[in-house]
């Protein structure tokens, strides 16, 4: 199992979300909620409004989102559904966990738990992106109103 930190629109009660609870496309436990350790440009952008976690780390905010243990055949799926190495790539980031995640392998104390996880972020993207506004905790009705655009609706 591999640890994968979702941000956008693959968290609970997210337009994507149920991508994750579809057991033909493998399986992803919830683990808790956690933000990055580093700050990140977390930017929405395009013409369907999609979530980029821009990979400038040391630039942003602390991003909060969700935590999932993932079986391979999940990892692959989400591969394509994100379009990695195109859209997104796959990185590795240190997660902060704020709750949950008591079964998640830790590298810190207590105090302050750390999980090394994968996320999809993208190092491809217009360079008028990070000048866009950058957010800490996504979400697609918010008051940002920047509606985004389901993949069907596409």
């Amino acid at each position: 199992m591999a640890h994968v930190f979702v941000y956008g629109t693959l968290k609970q009660g997210q337009p994507n979300h149920k991508v994750l609870l579809d057991d033909t496309n493998g399986c992803a436990t919830f683990q808790g909620r956690g933000h990055t350790v580093e700050p990140y440009p977390l930017v929405i952008a395009g013409e369907h409004n999609i979530p980029y976690l821009l990979n400038l780390p040391g630039h942003g905010h602390c991003v909060v989102g969700e935590i999932y243990a993932v079986d391979e055949q999940m990892l692959r799926f989400l591969d394509e559904f994100e379009g990695c190495p195109d859209m997104y790539q796959r990185t590795s980031v240190r997660v902060v966990v704020l709750e949950g995640a008591h079964s998640v392998p830790s590298e810190t104390p207590a105090a302050n738990r750390t999980v090394q996880c994968f996320v999809y972020s993208t190092a491809t993207y217009p360079p008028e992106w990070v000048h866009l506004p950058y957010y800490d905790n996504y979400d697609s009705q918010g008051k940002h109103g920047l509606r985004y655009n389901p993949r069907e609706n596409r």
